[in-house]
């Protein structure tokens, strides 16, 4: 019982990966189960099977990612500008383009929808929690006003405006970010 739960275990990994790397490269309506299991060496049946439906892969696929993009951002300093920053830029690094993929399709891709509302909401807790030192300075729309400022300049349109389309260096795209920050801090 024990091996038959393992491999289970491993096959659903593996499809979790394959349908990642399908869903970060393509347009939804571009990833077919099909590849999917063909990637995994499976059937489409025991995808089926196992996740339900593309759209519940999809969701499966952020659950299992979830606690590590938001290990890896937690370990942003509060209070510390540019090691916040290279933090945020490391992730972007690891994950920008991927994020950047569901954000062209979210208006149309319920599950692409609820992904990107949940971290839309993360960022902002990240930001609150970073920038406490100077948000804790401010009330009301002052405190308002600078907490969109800072989740503006911390976004990943920033960070893709910057290294992707501005074609920055990865130093030069941190500096940037953090000039921003330091620039509406008070």
């Amino acid at each position: 019982m024990g091996a038959r739960a393992d491999a289970a275990r491993e096959t659903g990994e593996r499809i979790l990966a394959v349908g990642r790397q399908q869903f970060a490269e393509k347009a939804y309506d571009d990833v077919s189960l099909d590849e999917i299991a063909a990637g995994v060496g499976v059937t489409v049946q025991t995808v089926l099977r196992r996740f339900g439906s593309k759209e519940e892969l999809v969701r499966a696929i952020v659950v299992a990612a979830t606690p590590g993009v938001e290990a890896q951002r937690d370990q942003a300093p509060a209070g510390d500008v540019v090691g916040a920053v290279d933090t945020l830029v490391e992730h972007y690094e690891a994950m920008g383009d991927e994020v950047m993929n569901l954000l062209r399709q979210e208006r149309r891709v319920p599950a692409f929808a609820e992904i990107t509302a949940h971290g839309r909401a993360s960022h902002a807790r990240w930001v609150e929690r970073v920038f406490e030192p100077w948000l804790g300075m401010r009330s009301g729309v002052d405190r308002q006003r600078l907490t969109a400022q800072l989740i503006a300049a911390c976004d990943v349109y920033t960070w893709f405006l910057l290294r992707r389309q501005a074609a920055l260096s990865r130093a030069q795209t941190t500096k940037a970010i953090v000039e921003m920050i330091e620039g509406v801090l008070p």
